[in-house]
């Protein structure tokens, strides 16, 4: 049993009252239709395009021309015309371009004509898979195009109203009050030309198009800039208090180097020690709180460690935090254009995303080195760049690319995985946190991450070395030493926590 479709009868209520109509309405797709229809008959259809979502362009060709024919389905602009001007088209078509030229290039136009009393027009076509009909309904905010078979069953439409498909075909239900029904014809034969009425519609909507691509453009930057601006601000105020929180460890090294030279005064299980601060010319006492479950050793690397941490946070937060206030000076003051009505689109190629509003400077990293290759990137505890390859390829470029010869370089043991790189000062050894976050990350992103646990291999990048006549990535690696790592949910949420932040 067929089964009919219909669709409900909108209310009027959802039609503004005073906004004035940009869509063709009947009179004008009954001129343009009485002006190109007796060309298009018994025309083939030689190329099927989609420069965009609700745009369709057919190349029809008829004895001795080739006519451009242009249905627009955008709600502000829908119409149906002749096209002169050519449409850049995206790098692979859209689904319903590809269906329509496996199904339709090379179809016959046996007849193009207006549902009476209506914005619809019917394309009545031989496929060599037998008739077929294109519907083209130019209704404005509904507007859409629908393939039909020999039994007015939707077989696909350009909306991707997935319920139609199957389904008897039913036009739109019209409203007894509509607008369009009243409105006289717009566009006048006084274009030069052979199809004087298409021009002028394709002029008239160009120019609209246009208005309409600008304010586009600046609303898509208004509503980047301000997400940008509020992701650049939580940016600043996370580095902000992670230098506050490095500010306490700013003493460490003195209390590391008392401690230092009172490794025997002190025993495990002690929760503090008072002694003589010999930094101060008053020589004062000083008690310095300790670690039960730490040796003297490990109390003294601990504060050694954090001042580290210190060091670290003013060398790279400061720059951060002006570079960022700098951007974020810039990205108000463009925000401010806008809302101030001055503000004007790049000029840019249309693969240019106008609405990313980074600044060029942020394409180096915080050392001023250009950023090679995408790699996943993290932070170390002692604030040190980790960086991880995603395949092979990324491997390769990543050890015999990215990585300096004193880097820190490491490898789940005798299974596939990532390489692993730390980004080290020449001279300076990692610290032995930076290596386990590393070897974690090195565990996670191998085979080994199924059972949790098992040996990272660690070594400087000079001793690595490219396996010859082997697949990218496959290496020989001398002089490693190995780390036993078990995943540790907390130390890899640290480690992403802090990366998130970068």
């Amino acid at each position: 049993m067929r089964q009919e479709w219909s669709r409900p009868n909108p209310p009027l209520t959802c039609q503004p009252k005073t906004e004035q109509p940009m869509a063709l309405n009947q009179t004008d797709i009954a001129q343009v239709l009485e002006e190109i229809a007796p060309v298009l008959r018994c025309g083939w259809i030689q190329k099927i395009q989609q420069p965009t979502a609700h745009t369709l362009v057919l190349d029809i060709r008829v004895p001795g021309h080739t006519h451009r024919l242009l249905v627009s389905c955008q709600p502000e602009t829908t119409r149906l015309h002749f096209a002169r001007r050519t449409l850049l088209n995206p790098p692979t078509p859209p689904a319903f371009c590809q269906f329509l030229r496996a199904h339709f290039q090379g179809a016959r136009i046996d007849d193009i004509r207006q549902v009476p009393n209506d914005r619809i027009v019917e394309l009545h076509l031989t496929t060599k898979e037998g008739p077929r009909k294109i519907v083209c309904e130019l209704t404005g905010k509904k507007a859409n195009v629908l393939v039909l078979d020999a039994d007015g069953l939707v077989l696909r439409d350009l909306n991707h109203q997935r319920s139609l498909v199957g389904q008897t075909y039913a036009p739109p239900a019209k409203r007894e009050t509509s607008s369009h029904e009243r409105q006289p014809a717009r566009f006048t034969r006084t274009a030069n030309g052979e199809f004087p009425i298409s021009a002028a519609i394709e002029a008239h909507y160009q120019d609209k198009e246009s208005t309409l691509a600008g304010e586009a453009a600046k609303d898509a930057r208004l509503r980047a800039l301000k997400k940008t601006i509020k992701k650049e601000q939580r940016r600043i105020d996370a580095w902000r208090e992670d230098l506050a929180k490095a500010l306490k460890y700013r003493d460490y090294a003195r209390y590391g180097e008392l401690i230092k030279a009172n490794l025997g005064a002190i025993k495990k299980g002690m929760e503090r020690i008072t002694l003589v601060d010999y930094f101060d010319e008053a020589l004062p006492d000083v008690t310095i709180p300790l670690d039960t479950t730490k040796s003297a050793q490990g109390n003294m690397d601990d504060y050694f460690r954090k001042h580290r941490k210190y060091l670290t946070a003013e060398r790279e937060l400061h720059p951060r935090i002006e570079r960022a206030a700098r951007e974020l000076d810039t990205l108000r003051q463009e925000l401010a254009t806008i809302e101030q009505g001055t503000w004007t689109p790049p000029a840019a190629s249309p693969s240019t995303d106008q609405a990313a509003p980074r600044t060029a400077t942020r394409k180096t990293n915080e050392s001023g080195e250009q950023r090679r290759g995408p790699f996943r990137r993290f932070t170390s505890a002692d604030g040190l760049p980790i960086f991880v390859g995603r395949n092979a390829r990324e491997n390769d470029e990543l050890t015999f690319g990215l990585a300096k010869s004193d880097d820190l370089w490491l490898h789940a043991r005798g299974t596939p995985g990532s390489h692993v790189v730390v980004r080290l000062e020449k001279g300076s050894d990692p610290p032995p946190e930076t290596i386990r976050d590393a070897a974690m990350l090195a565990l996670l992103y191998s085979d080994l991450k199924k059972s949790g646990k098992g040996d990272v291999i660690y070594t400087r990048r000079k001793w690595v070395k490219k396996a010859k006549g082997q697949a990218p990535g496959a290496v020989i690696v001398t002089q490693e030493k190995s780390l036993h790592v078990s995943l540790d949910k907390k130390r890899l949420e640290a480690i992403k926590m802090r990366s998130s932040h970068e």
